[in-house]
């Protein structure tokens, strides 16, 4: 699974023209976050790419080295045992370097700059993040085919690994477990600091709109405070209980993202239906605007305006927890830019992959809705993860 060459060579134009249009007279960028190692060198090692505005980018790798040169087809990759190496090669040294700056902590910039003694940091995020927006036909490969995993599990298996009386916690592990023995790469990655996550949101009833620090609709007890994540030992699914599943696939590094619900036992009151309906009305509304040349703002304020206040309340989060977004980006991450929401003003383009997730939570019941990911065409958004309108009867 190398990242061929003619593909790394793209994505390396494709971030020289970003830099020269958005930093006029940039000296160089390094990186050192895996994700964006593996985005510009095809292999996940622990080093530095030194991308200087003249001249040929070279990956610094100090391990290892040997898988290095085995996985990638980089051109240039070099042996370091520490930064003094790459300062050596380098001769003077810029004045400006540009980083990573939400990744690089402040220990690792003091031993760079002990090597390579550059006066001014500046941060890359933005124009790194800007081309990995855009996805290749490489990229959408994988895309594909995590999607069609996911929805091959969440809308064809999952009923059957429900059953009465199983705890959320036993049925995360379960999931999980089939998720890989379909092809998942076992892991999602997030940009958000601190964010951790074993599978996803799980939740039976109203465990579905518990409080969490993640930033999203929905809600998850988890294991206990120390270990907020996958599902409650103690919760037990019972008859009558709404079931919402919220989690991400991956393939090849690329992750997409879907939310299923299902209703266990019996069917849920005709209202509660009816809202969950009306949330993927508003899903296959803003696919239908995902058109290269739309403004991700536009399509925010556009659905937002067309709702009314009742309908508002609990919308995208329960009792105050909102969100104010109504899908994101997703790639190599899980949450990647552009934003469905307010600020997001630049147009979007084809190629890009959007998860859209317009989601209510209901008193008693949990949180309905629903959530897909989409691949930007002049037709509209192409769904990835499946056609499913969700709340599957599992009777």
């Amino acid at each position: 699974m190398k990242v061929p060459s003619h593909e790394l060579r793209a994505r390396m134009d494709r971030f020289l023209l970003q830099m020269e249009t958005t930093e006029p007279g940039w000296e160089i960028a390094a990186f050192f976050g895996k994700l964006n190692l593996y985005y510009f060198t095809g292999t996940m090692q622990d080093g530095m790419l030194l991308i200087p505005r003249r001249g040929d980018p070279v990956f610094w790798v100090r391990r290892s080295y040997e898988r290095a040169l085995a996985e990638s087809c980089f051109p240039d990759i070099r042996k370091m045992n520490s930064f003094r190496d790459a300062a050596a090669a380098m001769g003077q040294i810029p004045e400006t370097v540009h980083l990573e700056m939400e990744l690089v902590p402040l220990a690792l910039l003091q031993r760079l700059k002990k090597h390579l003694p550059f006066s001014e940091v500046k941060p890359v995020d933005a124009q790194v993040m800007a081309v990995r927006e855009v996805k290749s036909p490489y990229e959408i490969g994988y895309l594909r085919q995590a999607g069609k995993i996911h929805r091959h599990v969440l809308e064809d298996c999952v009923p059957d690994l429900l059953t009465e009386g199983i705890s959320e916690a036993e049925f995360g592990g379960d999931l999980y477990a089939l998720m890989v023995r379909e092809g998942h790469q076992g892991i999602v990655r997030f940009g958000m600091f601190n964010t951790e996550m074993a599978v996803g949101q799980i939740g039976f009833g109203e465990s579905s709109i518990y409080p969490t620090s993640f930033d999203g609709p929905g809600g998850s007890y988890g294991m206990y405070p120390a270990v907020p994540l996958l599902g409650s030992r103690e919760r037990r699914l019972t008859s009558g209980d709404l079931v919402f599943v919220d989690v991400g696939c991956g393939f090849g590094g690329y992750n997409t993202d879907k939310t299923m619900t299902y209703m266990f036992g019996e069917p849920l009151p005709d209202d509660v239906i009816e809202v969950h309906h009306r949330c993927v009305a508003i899903q296959d509304r803003m696919a239908s605007l995902l058109r290269p040349g739309a403004v991700p703002s536009e399509i925010y304020t556009t659905v937002m305006d067309d709702l009314d206040p009742g309908f508002l309340q609990n919308f995208m989060g329960y009792d105050g927890r909102q969100v104010r977004f109504l899908g994101h980006s997703i790639g190599l991450q899980v949450d990647e830019t552009p934003v469905i929401a307010r600020g997001f003003d630049r147009p979007i383009q084809e190629g890009m992959v959007f998860a859209l997730e317009p989601k209510k939570g209901v008193p008693g019941v949990g949180m309905v809705g629903i959530e897909n990911t989409y691949l930007v065409t002049p037709a509209g958004g192409e769904c990835l993860t499946g056609e499913s309108l969700g709340l599957i009867p599992v009777f």
